[in-house]
């Protein structure tokens, strides 16, 4: 244990001072402090281990309560509906909101008939979806139902769905002026743009970068998402038409989102060892042992993966058998760097570790 406050303390009656480590075990006793006289004793107990731990904990749910109420199954690839919280298979819901749209009509939800205002993806239902299939394999739909399912499927980053009411708070600009009463979600609600200018109900994304807003438009030909993790980014859309933010719609960087090959990495990204500084001291220490260089690594690495010669399978990727060297992805400076980037760090050190 390494002492990271400005004061002393005990740990099992030894003084440790800042920056100090000892070595703990079961049942030590520390103090956060330098006596015991006037601070709280804490005792450190090991837990009992993760297999332990599965066995005691379980989740009851009730397979109907797990049902999405448009195909009656259970959900697959669920997406919850907000302000009321149902929630749906992906594939369902996205025709149901694709209707909607071609009727021009306020999207309601299929369960309470409440209006939607957003629907995103709940990774948390649907992991609780996949053990209940593990568990009754009798709930499993076909191949072909599924993949039909997923080609339906539109929502992969949270989607801000607009009712043409001016229903949320922003500082007031000069373009109020030129309103008409209804919120303007982006500059293509205000103004045509490329020729295309936004409906009162156009389903909008959110950028992950700068929490701007873009329209969603499928089959457009411009990225709006990294392939890696689906989440959505305003950055290659805006600078194509030629946009620029400014203070009511703010536009991130037309480098946050582009091809994997032309990413630029000159140092390991915090996220990359989930901002254990240690482990990612370990990996430079490495990569410099080897007399390479990061951007030499990431090159060699990208270059491999290109050619198939690394397991896509072990992956924390969304769409990892689709994925090339000229697939768009993330800027690691934005704080939520693409796998892809990151997974070289470990395979390309992990033999000189040993």
């Amino acid at each position: 244990m390494e002492n990271k406050s400005q004061n002393t303390i005990l740990v099992d009656g030894v003084k440790v001072h800042s920056d100090d480590t000892i070595v703990i075990k079961d049942g030590s006793q520390i103090i956060p402090g330098p006596d015991r006289e006037g601070f709280v004793s804490y005792k450190f107990h090991i837990m009992s281990g993760p297999d332990i731990c599965q066995r005691q904990l379980k989740i009851c749910v009730d397979v109907n309560h797990a049902k999405c109420s448009i195909c009656l199954n259970l959900w697959h690839d669920v997406v919850t509906v907000a302000p009321c919280l149902h929630n749906f298979c992906n594939g369902c819901f996205s025709e149901w909101l694709r209707r909607s749209k071609e009727r021009h009509s306020a999207v309601l939800c299929p369960q309470c008939r409440a209006v939607v205002h957003f629907a995103g993806k709940n990774h948390f239902l649907r992991t609780i979806a996949e053990d209940m299939l593990r568990a009754d394999s009798s709930l499993q739909r076909s191949h072909d139902e599924v993949a039909l399912l997923d080609t339906y499927a539109l929502v992969r980053s949270n989607l801000v769905i607009g009712s043409g009411k001016k229903n949320r708070k922003r500082a007031y600009t000069p373009l109020d002026d030129q309103s008409d009463g209804t919120y303007h979600q982006c500059q293509q609600c205000v103004t045509e743009v490329a020729g295309f200018r936004c409906k009162y109900d156009t389903v909008h994304l959110q950028c992950q970068a700068c929490g701007g807003m873009m329209p969603s438009r499928t089959g457009f030909g411009i990225p709006q998402y990294c392939s890696g993790c689906d989440r959505s980014f305003c950055g290659a859309y805006w600078h194509a038409l030629g946009v620029t933010g400014n203070g009511s719609y703010p536009v991130c960087s037309q480098d946050t989102l582009r091809p994997i090959s032309d990413h630029s990495i000159s140092r390991i990204p915090l996220l990359a060892h989930e901002k254990n500084l240690h482990e990612q001291n370990i990996t430079d220490s490495c990569i410099r042992q080897m007399g390479r260089t990061l951007p030499d690594v990431i090159s060699e690495w990208i270059a491999k993966f290109e050619n198939r010669e690394i397991d896509r399978r072990r992956m924390m990727l969304n769409h990892a058998e689709m994925i090339t060297a000229r697939t768009f992805g993330l800027l690691p400076q934005v704080g939520v760097i693409s796998p892809v980037l990151v997974s070289p760090l470990y395979t390309q050190t992990s033999s000189s570790t040993r």
